[in-house]
This record gives C-alpha cells, sequence and structure tokens, in this order.
C-alpha cells in the first residue's frame, strides 16, 4: 500500500499497473491533467495479508491538496498474492472530505483521481 501510495504522488503509471491485478488492471494510467499534490498517508487498519495470507485488506486515509483546499480521502483497499507478490485488487472509497473549515464528503466531493471531475461523475459512477 505504501508503494502504491508514494507511486500516485510521484505519478509513476508504470509501477502502478505492474503492481495492478492483472484482471483489474487499467489499460493506461495518464497523470497528464493530475493537480493533486499527495500530502500523506496513514494505515488505520489491515485485516490479513501476512506472509501465509494470499489475500489482504488497508484500510487507509490519504490527505491530498487540490486547488488550495485539503482532503482526506478514506479507502479500503484489497489485495492479493500472486507468486510471492503483492497485487492491488480493488477498493472502496468510504468518503472524501475537506480537511478545512468546509466539509465535503461523498460523491459531490472532488474525485481523488484528480480529473477535476465530481466522484459521483468519475471514479464513483
Amino acid at each position: 500500500m505504501r508503494s502504491r501510495y508514494t507511486a500516485y504522488a510521484l505519478r509513476d503509471g508504470a509501477y502502478l499497473q505492474a503492481t495492478w491485478d492483472i484482471t483489474k488492471r487499467p489499460e493506461s494510467i495518464d497523470f497528464s491533467r493530475e493537480t493533486i499534490n499527495w500530502l500523506r498517508l496513514e494505515i488505520t487498519e489491515t485485516k490479513k495479508g501476512g506472509i501465509k495470507d494470499s489475500k489482504g485488506q488497508v484500510t487507509f486515509k490519504a490527505f491530498y491538496s487540490q486547488d488550495n483546499e485539503e482532503y482526506v480521502m478514506n479507502e479500503i483497499s484489497r489485495f492479493t498474492k500472486q507468486g510471492g507478490r503483492w497485487f492491488y485488487l480493488d477498493g472502496i472509497i468510504k468518503s472524501i472530505s475537506n480537511v478545512g473549515l468546509q466539509t465535503n464528503t461523498g460523491k459531490n466531493a472532488p474525485c481523488a483521481c484528480g480529473s477535476g471531475k465530481k466522484f459521483k461523475r468519475c471514479c464513483g459512477a
């Protein structure tokens, strides 16, 4: 999880694709319109994901800034182990909140992918 967060922060699409489960991997990752500046990651919970496990789940908060506002995205991500390596399977965004005075959560929040669209019109569709 931490390495994938770092890849997002560095806009390293090749690493993201290499660590994405082949059955769910997008054809390409385009950061050309990315306006998000990733600030920090907080892992809040893990389930399974040990040496003997083939599946794992990570709940985290990813803090970022966009258009001079700070947000926090709360997500649950699932991983699968294949050939001794962990791969991202999928995730569910639980909420997106404005860290400042104004709170903006759920489907009307800006999408964390950086498209500039509302979550409900982008990744939440």
